[in-house]
């Protein structure tokens, strides 16, 4: 790996702020739902940030793939709604189940053989389709709090004109960090909390907690997280381990359930962001992963000093750099989804239902994107479904 530059160090930080901000609020929000104490929330936040940032530095170092990631955030959007039904015990067993059952996927080989069945068109198509919403709620949020949403956009275009090695990326950091203390009035400092140990819970194994914890947030981990992030690295040239893949994040998701914590998995965005042209030349994107699994490990070995900063901060902000950083990758997926003329229909329609961001019997948008992909190319014959009738026809 060579030497770390602006663009792979900016990419890097980027994509632990995706986890290290967003994440963490809606995991707070929920703990409070849920009537946690403070110091089981801390123990929540060390497990998922402090694992999930070893185990993608681990994929990194050693398959020389730019991994990153942390916990599933979907899988926390799906637990705000359900956590105040259970008790910690139960969530616990929910959540080390979900693990074990994300390993036996890793373990069998099926999710592989799944993945180098589509057609790399549809996992463009998909790509474009997520990442659209979040670019998208840039206007939103620059709505909400036009002057720091102004300083980021002005960083984004002077930061390559100062210097063609200065990502636009970082000028939106340094711009729309400069725009917060302008334009934004800090809350009070609450008071700080108290470094705790992670805490060791006993799981209450139900069938309850099986089907309405551990098997949605699989689902959640396998289709939202790693399908997106494996789907990303095949796109951009890299050969994932994905059974190898899919078993250590189990087993991290495994682990953490002990001490409270929903997931630690491979991340869809963050990967797709620290593996793509964003990030730099191929070679160096093992340095934003580095770089992102680095500060998230660090992010959970101090959550219960940076709380209190998540807490002050402003989710416009949050929203807008979240934006900023996935507008290359958008633009790459929809030029490499679009450019493929065997393709026409069925990329269009995996393309939508992407956007659509809608679950249907409990499988997400993602992978309803890829089938109807596939279904509707077999149906008209595109790209490759075409190639074998004809060879069909010939013999």
């Amino acid at each position: 790996m060579s030497a770390l530059n602006t663009q792979n160090l900016s990419t890097g930080v980027m994509s632990a702020l995706m986890a290290c901000t967003g994440g963490a609020i809606m995991i707070i929000n929920s703990a409070e739902t849920a009537g946690f104490s403070r110091s089981q929330l801390i123990s929540w936040l060390f497990c998922v940030y402090c694992l999930g940032g070893i185990l993608n530095l681990v994929l990194t170092w050693k398959y020389k793939i730019p991994f990153a990631g942390a916990h599933s955030i979907t899988a926390v959007a799906f637990l705000s709604t359900v956590v105040d039904q259970f008790t910690l015990n139960e969530l616990a067993a929910g959540f080390i189940m979900a693990g074990g059952l994300i390993a036996i996927f890793g373990f069998t080989g099926l999710f592989s053989k799944a993945l180098d069945y589509i057609p790399k068109p549809f996992i463009d198509a998909m790509l474009a389709g997520l990442v659209l919403q979040y670019v998208v709620n840039i206007i939103p949020a620059l709505k909400d709090s036009p002057l720091i949403g102004g300083m980021a956009i002005l960083g984004f275009f002077i930061a390559p004109k100062i210097s063609k090695s200065i990502p636009p990326l970082l000028g939106v950091i340094l711009f729309g960090v400069l725009g917060l203390f302008i334009g934004y009035d800090f809350p009070a400092v609450p008071e700080a909390a108290e470094f705790a140990l992670p805490q060791i819970i006993i799981p209450s194994f139900t069938v309850h907690s099986f089907f309405s914890i551990a098997i949605p947030i699989a689902v959640l981990i396998l289709t939202n997280d790693i399908a997106v992030a494996l789907a990303a690295l095949k796109k951009n040239d890299f050969q994932p381990p994905v059974n190898q893949t899919l078993v250590l994040s189990g087993v991290g998701t495994l682990i953490a359930g002990f001490f409270g914590g929903h997931a630690v998995n491979i991340g869809g965005m963050m990967t797709a962001l620290c593996s793509s042209k964003e990030a730099g030349p191929k070679e160096n994107r093992l340095g934003a992963a580095l770089v992102s699994g680095g500060l998230v490990t660090l992010f959970g070995l101090f959550a219960w000093k940076v709380i209190v900063i998540i807490e002050m901060l402003p989710s416009a902000f949050i929203t807008m750099l979240s934006g900023f950083a996935l507008i290359a990758v958008l633009l790459n997926s929809m030029q490499a989804a679009f450019s493929e003329s065997s393709y026409r229909y069925s990329t269009l329609f995996a393309f939508l239902i992407a956007i659509s961001n809608v679950s249907f019997i409990g499988v997400s948008s993602p992978v309803w994107s890829l089938l109807v992909g596939i279904i509707s190319a077999q149906i008209f014959g595109e790209g490759k479904f075409n190639k074998r009738t004809e060879r069909g026809e010939q013999t």
